[in-house]
């Protein structure tokens, strides 16, 4: 296949996509006779033609997919004028404490905040696809182990947990979250806003459960690293 011919499906099938594709996904997309770094190289161009669009070329958690530019937005919204679900002070708390201490017990997040977590809250995170268990601690009981999803980081128009904001003493983790969600990208539909019922809550302070800008994170396959 001439290389004009495979960018031209490549370009097409990541249109009509319904989620990220993988690289995997792209090289099924081509038989296997296309390798990952002729793959790359085409998903470069594309990126580079479509830089003056109002679509963009990124690459998330899942994959590669096309989305509209953040700041025709506004305008996109007309279109669509229904709300998403809304989500309580607690439960946004909640999600930031995850997002940044993860892998986390519900007793940690509860230590965290000081208040008990009702089993709802975890509930909603688990049902949006923002967090799962992924194991369990070896410790009385063996509590659950929460972290967040490849679905989280894709929502935010993330590639890796590496892309969060860096947590500073007057950057506390929710203020940090809440900024990633209000600059995500329109197909996440997830504007803190639009999310917290409680409009101060995209600035509530979770401080105490920040120990240290940089914080230990799992990978992709849900395994711990710095």
């Amino acid at each position: 296949m001439m290389t004009a011919q495979a960018k031209r499906v490549l370009e097409t099938a990541l249109l009509t996509a319904g989620q990220p594709l993988s690289m995997r996904d792209l090289r099924v997309l081509f038989d296997d006779q296309l390798g990952s770094d002729t793959l790359k190289l085409m998903l470069q161009e594309l990126e580079l033609e479509w830089a003056t669009k109002g679509l963009e070329l990124i690459h998330v958690a899942s994959g590669w997919r096309f989305q509209s530019r953040p700041e025709l937005r506004s305008f996109l919204d007309r279109l669509h004028p229904e709300k998403p679900p809304k989500y309580t002070r607690a439960v946004l708390e909640t999600l930031a404490i995850i997002a940044y201490r993860q892998p986390v017990t519900r007793g940690d997040m509860e230590d965290i905040r000081g208040v008990t977590i009702g089993t709802q809250i975890i509930k909603q995170l688990e049902d949006r696809g923002w967090v799962e268990v992924i194991g369990h601690r070896e410790t009385v009981g063996r509590p659950s182990l929460f972290a967040t999803t490849r679905q989280f980081l894709d929502d935010l128009g993330l590639d890796s947990l590496d892309q969060l904001p860096l947590l500073t003493q007057s950057d506390p983790q929710m203020s940090a979250l809440a900024n990633a969600l209000e600059d995500e990208p329109l197909q996440a539909s997830l504007s803190l806003e639009e999310l917290s019922t409680e409009p101060s809550s995209a600035h509530a302070s979770v401080a105490d459960a920040a120990e240290s800008p940089h914080l230990s994170l799992p990978d992709g396959d849900g395994n711990p690293h710095s």
